[in-house]
């Protein structure tokens, strides 16, 4: 096998430690493992935290879920660039919805919504499904400016009468408000016959519901995903978009293939687990449903990634005004105001960019060059690159032990080991396509290595 020598991006390199300035980029920090948490903690099938305190979110019955909507509101309010709000609608109902004002044309509103009370325990794909999307879609676009204004919304009571989405579209109409599409969610995780289809519902005659049907199948076709779309007019009214089909707004559902009889045979039943789920199916189901939403938004060009060199870390974005901020504390860095910055001590950083009236912070970069050389090119051989399933890592005879260390493209580590072997493989198949950065240092030198998974 032909050895593939790797750039090193120690001194060279401009690295993407941050988030994406491209809808592929977007796309790619979709991130299974935050999905899984989000559909197992939200369908009480492990503890999770809320007001401080362990609890078991087990049951969201309409009567009985004021936790899960306490859960909805801090996972929101853990994210920049919202405003949260928590809608009391009637007794016990409650929308839970994060707004992103668009920077260039805040009046432009696009929902993306799902449905988050129950009828049974558990109820995974009825509708933690739509939810854990919406949760991942909004900690992703939270990052960025966007030109149009994006609402996160969680109805309550869909399962009793469509109450919350029906609450929220009736003060739009006495609001004027400008909604130019609804993005409905509701059961996106269940593909029984592995073909990988799913259902577009439109509404007959209408012709901008039927136009979102055909734009979200042009964003499907324009990226890689291994999905199979139906788009069915007459789309079925059993969901929370038509809520809003009934008083003149655009709207679609996105879900399974049911128009295929594919339906969750565990449906409304407490056997509805994240067991009886298809994950490789659903990650390509909120792929596509980032993708939209970003397409529609409009990111803002603005420059959020990073150049770093042995000594320093330099913003891409010229012209603008910086603040770096230290990741393991979240705090401001007092007089790191500079493009370029350059850390006294290794750590994890990141710089906040303003320019006009968007600001945009960048991922965190673990930052360990201080003190060490770099390796030559003859230490240390990586191949294949790009690489579809298995990673070698050749080092020299007289290497000692080495710190191995693969980041994700935001800066988050998935994997480490320490070695001494002549030849360490790593195993990718599971890993998503995308960029990843191998670090590899010993006591004397390191490197960091930009690795293409296709």
């Amino acid at each position: 096998m032909k050895t593939i020598k790797t750039t090193l991006i120690g001194v060279f390199l401009c690295t993407i430690f941050s988030y994406g300035q491209t809808v592929q980029e977007i796309i790619n920090q979709v991130d299974l493992a935050n999905l899984t948490l989000t559909l197992n903690e939200f369908s009480g099938e492990q503890s999770t935290i809320v007001n401080g305190s362990t609890v078991t979110i087990l049951n969201r019955q309409q009567a009985n879920n004021d936790l899960a909507a306490d859960y909805l509101v801090e996972r929101f309010e853990a994210l920049d660039n919202v405003t949260v709000t928590d809608q009391s609608f009637n007794t016990n109902g409650r929308n839970i919805y994060a707004t992103q004002e668009g920077k260039t044309n805040p009046d432009n509103i696009y929902i993306i919504c799902a449905h988050y009370d129950s009828v049974a325990d558990f109820c995974a794909d009825d509708n933690v499904s739509g939810v854990a999307a919406i949760l991942e879609i909004a900690r992703i676009l939270s990052t960025q400016c966007l030109d149009n204004t994006i609402v996160y919304a969680l109805w309550d009571e869909e399962e009793i009468g469509l109450r919350g989405s029906r609450d929220y579209a009736i003060d739009a109409v006495n609001n004027n408000d400008n909604i130019i599409g609804v993005y409905n969610i509701d059961m996106m995780a269940y593909d029984g016959d592995g073909d990988n289809s799913f259902d577009i519902d439109v509404r007959q005659g209408d012709t901008a519901s039927i136009n979102m049907g055909n734009e979200i199948n042009t964003v499907l076709n324009s990226y890689t995903f291994n999905l199979n779309a139906n788009i069915i007019n007459p789309g079925t009214e059993l969901s929370d978009h038509s809520s809003f089909w009934n008083r003149g707004f655009p709207a679609v559902l996105v879900g399974e293939a049911w128009s295929e009889g594919d339906e969750n045979d565990q449906y409304h039943t407490t056997g509805d687990v994240v067991s009886n789920l298809d994950l490789p199916f659903y990650l390509e189901m909120v792929k596509l449903s980032a993708a939209y939403m970003a397409t529609k938004a409009s990111l803002v060009a603005i420059d959020n990634t990073l150049t770093v060199t042995s000594t320093s870390i330099t913003s891409n974005q010229s012209s603008a005004s910086y603040q770096w901020y230290d990741c393991d504390t979240n705090l401001a860095i007092s007089g790191a105001t500079n493009q370029t910055f350059m850390p006294s001590s290794n750590g994890s950083y990141a710089v906040e960019v303003s320019s006009g009236n968007c600001t945009e912070r960048s991922g965190c970069l673990f930052f360990n060059t201080l003190g060490f050389d770099t390796f030559l090119e003859e230490d240390i051989s990586i191949y294949p690159n790009p690489v579809t399933s298995y990673l070698n890592i050749g080092l020299s005879d007289d290497m000692s032990d080495l710190d191995i260390n693969l980041y994700d493209i935001s800066g988050k580590l998935i994997y480490n080991l320490r070695t001494s072997e002549s030849l360490t493989t790593l195993n990718l198949k599971a890993f998503p396509q995308g960029i990843y950065f191998l670090n590899i240092s010993s006591s004397e030198k390191t490197g960091t290595y930009k690795i293409v998974k296709e």
